[in-house]
């Protein structure tokens, strides 16, 4: 490591976590205060990244204790990407070790969505799939076709009704909103339609088939898996469903070949 390389590192980690950076001499101000300077900016842009991601986290955390586990989250995970839009993916695994968010089990799942719902936002566009493509295919080779999903696309099995708490969380929404939290958990589809970002529930055997052609299994090995797991899954139903919706957008064959 070169002497400016060093010296950078040095200035980076008394940014994020208040160290002092020894062997750089002060010239017009003292030396910590310029570097608090630079502190208090980057972790008030971070901040606001990480509020701007999670604003239902905020609504029921409450904002002392949101700044509480935005400065613990800062300090622990330095941003990557000079896109502060990127900022803030690792919140649910770090909800889950974070002690004072214990008593509020459903922080977790909530994190996935809320980042789910601002990576859908974010999302490329993606020109809509024409059904008459698929005419040009024989039946029998459908099986051998590799499905792309829309790249605003996540799918969620939460352990909470975290659907429910969010959508109450949205302005407009009645402020007398009773959920129960004992009443299980969801499968969940995020992803934008147009220009409209939606959280949909979707049944166990739709999530599991999507998540294989997420994965780039082929149409026919996937059903096979999803209908071993879920005998009632309906393949036309399903198909042509996640197709008109613009889940589906593309398809290759297992040869490579794009159609």
């Amino acid at each position: 490591m070169t002497h400016w390389t060093e010296t950078l590192a040095q200035f980076s980690a008394a940014i994020r976590s208040g160290v002092n950076m020894p062997g750089l001499a002060a010239t017009r101000y003292p030396l910590e205060r310029g570097i608090e300077v630079y502190r208090n900016n980057y972790r008030g842009n971070l901040h606001d990244a990480l509020a701007g991601a999670y604003p239902v986290i905020r609504q029921l955390a409450g904002d002392e204790f949101f700044r509480l586990l935005a400065k613990h989250y800062i300090a622990q995970h330095a941003s990557r990407s000079g896109n502060l839009h990127h900022y803030g993916d690792g919140m649910a695994s770090f909800l889950t070790d974070f002690e004072p968010a214990r008593q509020l089990a459903y922080l977790p799942d909530m994190a996935r969505l809320e980042w789910a719902y601002h990576r859908a936002y974010l999302a490329d566009d993606s020109v809509p799939f024409e059904l008459n493509r698929l005419a040009a295919i024989p039946p029998e080779h459908y099986g051998e076709l590799v499905w792309r999903l829309h790249p605003s696309c996540s799918l969620l099995t939460t352990a909470y009704p975290v659907a429910a708490i969010w959508q109450a969380h949205q302005e407009g929404e009645p402020e007398n909103f009773n959920i129960a939290m004992d009443s299980g958990g969801v499968c969940l589809l995020v992803f934008r339609h147009g220009l409209s970002t939606e959280i949909v529930s979707i049944a166990p055997s739709s999530l599991y088939w999507l998540e294989q052609l997420q994965r780039g299994v082929a149409m026919g090995e996937a059903t096979e898996a999803t209908l071993y797991a879920h005998q009632d899954f309906d393949l036309g139903t399903t198909l042509h469903h996640w197709l008109t919706q613009g889940v589906l957008i593309d398809f290759a064959s297992t040869t490579g070949e794009r159609s």
